[in-house]
């Protein structure tokens, strides 16, 4: 009962926060943001989910919270949050999968758009954050291709990450994005952290959960 409330609670408060990008009233947006993860994280907790997902949830908190400043140090701050949140789930992605051999092919694809984007924005970028940002975009694709090993609510969720995250670096580099902008990141950014959410405690074999057949042990040598 509790994680349907907090995943309620969740629906709720993303719902106001898009609103309120549509709407043209960043101020609730920034005021809410905290919210989203923490709501997200409780509903894990809550449902006995696996403690590095939990962790992935509030370290994806901290960047949220970060990147609420507009200054050069708390945009790295909160980057590195976001890092080691897909440190996180890039050791669920090991523990509970295995890679399917009809998505290695896409392995290449992955890294081809890794390597275009940033030569097109390394330029535009800059000076100081072209490094963190390339470090950052490459642990990033990896999370999203690995994500593939454990079905579509995660293949989808990491290939929503990546456009989140590219569409940020974009606005960075001063490229013209979709409007209005910030609508775009986060709806993006909120389907993938859910869509991972959902795969992970589904793989685990989480109480309530659907799990995939023969997902319901960590995978053994992965």
């Amino acid at each position: 009962m509790a994680a349907r409330v907090l995943l309620a609670a969740f629906g709720l408060v993303v719902a106001v926060d898009l609103g309120s990008l549509l709407a043209g009233h960043p101020e609730i947006h920034l005021a809410v943001k905290p919210l989203l993860l923490s709501v997200l994280a409780a509903h894990v907790a809550v449902r006995g989910g696996p403690p590095l997902l939990i962790a992935a949830a509030v370290f994806g908190w901290g960047g949220d919270t970060l990147l609420r400043f507009d200054d050069d140090t708390a945009f790295l701050l909160g980057m590195g949050s976001f890092a080691v949140g897909h440190l996180c789930y890039l050791a669920l992605f090991a523990r509970y999968g295995s890679t399917p051999r009809r998505v290695i092919p896409l392995g290449a694809a992955y890294a081809a758009a890794l390597v275009l984007l940033v030569v097109l924005l390394w330029p535009d970028l800059p000076a100081g954050l072209r490094l963190p940002v390339a470090a950052y975009s490459l642990l990033l694709t990896a999370m999203a291709f690995r994500s593939l090993r454990l079905g579509a609510a995660t293949a989808a969720g990491g290939l929503l990450f990546l456009l989140s995250d590219a569409l940020i670096a974009m606005d960075i580099a001063a490229w013209n994005t979709p409007v209005p902008h910030d609508f775009w990141v986060m709806s993006t950014y909120l389907a993938a952290q859910y869509l991972l959410v959902r795969g992970v405690l589904g793989a685990a074999g989480t109480p309530g959960s659907e799990a995939a057949p023969g997902r319901l042990r960590p995978a053994v040598g992965a």
